[in-house]
């Protein structure tokens, strides 16, 4: 799951039962809300009809793809992640989201059709301190038999899988070391066998959190994975939300092998300078994986950023370091790979995925294309009316591309109250040149009725203080654009 206030986590846990794990909530507050009826400037395109036939995303494998069955058990030399006869590999996948809240994900089926797409490994986040995880009110008996079912998935779709310790709300990882240590005893004990379980044992260390708390409880947890599985691959977290690697260059693990450590990166946030911060491990001779990111922000659930996530994708690639996208869900957020509506639980096909699983499905296929290439004409001034009472908003549309044999239509709206006093709720309105199919939405509850979507606040944002405004607010359709007033 990501960057985390606690906050956020609270909100992503209301939405859930993101970080990401954090995440916004999807609910909004409509009593006593201001309704805005927003006009956005046509563009000059013709709309593309989004009634495209669905593919199965499974109907042909990737090859050329490291894998249990042929690279076997996996050793760390240096700072490269090989094959049992030291060979560079690449493990490129997707985590799911919390075991206990989206558990209907563990399954073989679903597993085929991410390694259908090129995944080679795929990560089972066990949240510690949250409502249902393994050191509050979680079902011991539950979330093992879960572990379990995607361990054997996993080894039957011949990829590896990562068995996600996943602290965040506990920050310190030492909080719960009682628990973590058992858990690792059983855990290591029951998958020794099987060579393709790796073991993450602090997902996302935060807070106050130094890299020698974090070094202190790794050596009193590794030993008792070793106990059971002497090669076994372990990942460690790192401090700030898994982002201090540099501390860790400077102060690495004794007298262990087979370590790797942890950085976690959301495309929209994190930029420039934590990919100097990984240069710079990398170049001090430390092992890094990219256990998770996101090619959002560090919300998991704001604005998408592609160039950024790019950049990040180029720079991993050219070091052959492996990472893991955020999250196998249908959690209404931006960086769930499928689509809020969609009830599958395995054999997703194109017209299930969201942005981000378009991004993620297209590059593990080697398929990554430039989506605005052939890009829609865009109005660059963005339309903004006065609403009763004074409330403001605009609509501007931000970016377009073709998909799936329809055009997308991104956009951004921006709520302004100009007023001397607060608002508790709002409500915009928009409106379409045709039914419009919303493919993504964030800080708010979406809904569509015919040719007009209404947009209400959720319970997180539905106060705006005196002058103030919410920039953050944004969905992507197809087939049919935003047109005018109502």
């Amino acid at each position: 799951m990501a960057w985390l206030c606690c906050v956020a986590l609270a909100l992503a846990l209301g939405a859930c039962s993101s970080g990401t794990e954090a995440s916004t909530d999807g609910s909004g507050e409509k009593g006593g809300s201001e309704t805005v009826a927003v006009e956005v400037p046509a563009t000059t395109e013709e709309p593309v009809d989004d009634a495209a036939a669905e593919e199965d995303t499974t109907a042909e494998d990737v090859t050329d793809i490291a894998r249990p069955s042929t690279a076997g058990s996996l050793q760390v030399i240096g700072t490269q992640l090989c094959d049992e006869e030291g060979n560079a590999i690449q493990l490129r996948g997707i985590s799911l989201h919390g075991l206990a809240w989206y558990g209907q994900y563990v399954n073989e089926e679903a597993f085929q059709t991410l390694a259908g797409w090129g995944c080679n490994v795929v990560r089972l986040p066990l949240y510690t301190a949250e409502y249902g995880g393994w050191c509050t009110d979680g079902d011991h008996d539950e979330l093992l038999a879960l572990l379990d079912k995607g361990v054997e998935a996993a080894a039957a779709c011949d990829m590896y899988v990562i068995v996600d310790w996943h602290v965040l709300q506990d920050q310190d990882p030492n909080v719960n070391i009682d628990e973590a240590i058992a858990f690792f005893d059983e855990a290591s004990a029951r998958y020794a066998g099987y060579g393709n379980v790796i073991y993450e044992i602090c997902n996302e260390p935060n807070g106050s959190v130094t890299w020698a708390d974090v070094k202190s409880y790794a050596e009193e947890v590794i030993p008792h994975i070793r106990a059971n599985d002497v090669d076994a691959l372990i990942i460690v977290g790192t401090p700030t939300w898994s982002q201090d690697v540099d501390a860790a260059a400077a102060d690495p693990i004794e007298d262990q092998q087979n370590i790797m450590y942890a950085l976690h990166f959301y495309a929209a946030t994190h930029k420039d300078d934590l990919r100097a911060k990984l240069v710079a491990a990398h170049e001090a001779g430390l092992p890094v994986i990219v256990s998770e990111f996101g090619i959002c922000d560090a919300s998991g659930s704001g604005a998408i950023d592609e160039e950024s996530a790019q950049e990040w994708i180029d720079l991993l690639d050219g070091y052959d370091m492996s990472y893991l996208m955020w999250n196998l869900s249908n959690k209404d957020e931006s960086s769930s790979i499928l689509l809020p509506g969609c009830a599958k639980t395995g054999g997703f096909g194109e017209d299930d995925l969201s942005e981000a699983g378009w991004w993620i499905y297209e590059l593990l296929r080697g398929e990554k294309t430039d989506q605005a290439s052939e890009p829609v004409a865009q109005e660059e001034t963005p339309a903004s009316v006065a609403a009763s009472g004074g409330i403001e908003a605009s609509v501007e549309l931000t970016n377009s591309w073709s998909q799936d044999g329809a055009t997308c239509y991104q956009y951004a709206v921006v709520i302004t109250n100009p007023q001397g006093a607060a608002v508790n709720g709002w409500s915009v309105q928009v409106s379409f040149d045709g039914e419009p199919t919303l493919r993504d939405s964030w800080n708010g509850t979406f809904e569509i009725d015919g040719s007009v979507m209404t947009i209400t606040s959720a319970d997180y944002n539905a106060s705006i203080g005196a002058e103030g405004s919410l920039t953050d607010v944004g969905f992507i359709v197809s087939g049919a654009r935003a047109t005018g007033t109502l």
